[in-house]
């Protein structure tokens, strides 16, 4: 009993501390909404710490190293994987509630998670689930749903409602890094991870483009290079300082205010951003590839709906046959699924 009660002290000493440092905007560990089904709390880790690590050791996380951030199964060792992407938004997010005064392992868990329910190939299996499932498919709700249900052989990892909150609201629209596709966070901690994840990937596949040697450094939108800076890191930094700049009063406590950038810097990231989408996403070397990969969950999907009963009892899942499909597919890794249609649709040599 005496360890135990020594044990329970390292969690209560670290709900004091988020107490005494935090912003009175951060959400505390303590009063968290609680999880999907009761639990006993752990004598050491906060709720938040629990869900971090949770994520972090689930079989979702860990295939992300073998899904595509833009380009497919690149042969270069030094391209962006689904995984790299997700460690590079997690320490931007965290450098920016660590200034604001957030809670960083909410944060964390958030980040970690956010990109767990991605399909192969990147947004173009995204493209092609959304016009195959019943309802459509979008990547953010799928990692709601990799965590509630898919985990732990249907299980899921039963989160708290704000790690849950944050996954489900991460996505941006089109036009702006500062628009939510659907919704908004309930957490400034959420906010954080969805301007974090625009900040790492937009300058990521800028790095990777040039690598690819799609575009050139030269080729970017001058007027935007040169409020956030030409190199890698220096635009990193533009936009992290910009957002805590503008978001300063977060950490003392002002309500009402959110996480922004400057409008200035607002403004040459969308330019930045409106860039990528026209001269890399839509290049025509990457649309090609992306087309193929259409066709690839499209063939995929038709081939397992066929037997999607079958595989929903296979797989022991909830939500009917339908999404059994959308969950088997869009748990694939780029090569599993590239193996996947080759065995079942590609013409092997006869053997006697």
């Amino acid at each position: 009993m005496g360890l135990m009660t020594g044990l329970e002290m390292v969690r209560h000493r670290t709900e004091h501390e988020e107490q005494e440092r935090l912003s009175p905007c951060a959400v505390l560990s303590r009063q968290s909404r609680g999880r999907q089904r009761p639990e006993e709390s752990s004598p050491v880790r906060t709720e938040f710490a629990r869900d971090r690590d949770r994520i972090l050791h689930s079989k979702a996380f860990r295939r992300l190293k073998y899904k595509t951030q833009v380009f497919f199964s690149p042969a270069g060792d030094h391209y962006r994987t689904r995984l790299s992407h997700t460690l590079e938004v997690a320490q931007i997010a965290r450098t920016i509630a660590r200034a604001l005064r957030l809670n960083e392992d909410l944060t964390e868990a958030i980040a970690l998670g956010h990109d767990v329910g991605h399909a192969p190939f990147g947004h173009a299996g995204e493209q092609a689930l959304d016009a195959l499932c019943n309802g459509g498919f979008v990547h953010s709700q799928q990692s709601l749903r990799v965590v509630d249900v898919l985990e732990r052989d249907g299980a899921g990892l039963n989160l708290t409602w704000e790690v849950r909150d944050g996954i489900a609201y991460h996505s941006k629209h089109q036009e702006s890094v500062s628009q939510p596709l659907v919704g908004a966070t309930g957490t400034l901690e959420g906010a954080v991870v969805r301007m974090s994840d625009a900040v790492a990937y937009l300058n990521a596949d800028i790095d990777d483009a040039v690598r690819a040697g799609l575009i050139a450094l030269d080729d970017l939108p001058s007027d935007a290079i040169g409020a956030l800076g030409r190199v890698h890191g220096d635009r990193i930094d533009t936009m992290v300082n910009g957002i805590i700049q503008e978001s300063w009063g977060i950490a003392d406590g002002r309500l009402g205010m959110g996480i922004a950038m400057g409008q200035s810097l607002l403004d040459a990231t969308d330019a930045l951003r409106k860039f990528m989408f026209s001269q890399v996403y839509k290049h025509p070397s990457v649309e090609r590839e992306a087309k193929k990969a259409r066709m690839v969950v499209s063939q995929l999907y038709t081939y397992f709906e066929a037997d999607a009963e079958e595989l929903a009892t296979e797989m022991h899942r909830e939500g009917g046959p339908e999404w059994t499909v959308c969950d088997y597919i869009s748990g694939m890794t780029d090569r599993y699924a590239a193996r996947t249609f080759e065995r079942l649709f590609t013409p092997r040599p006869w053997t006697y």
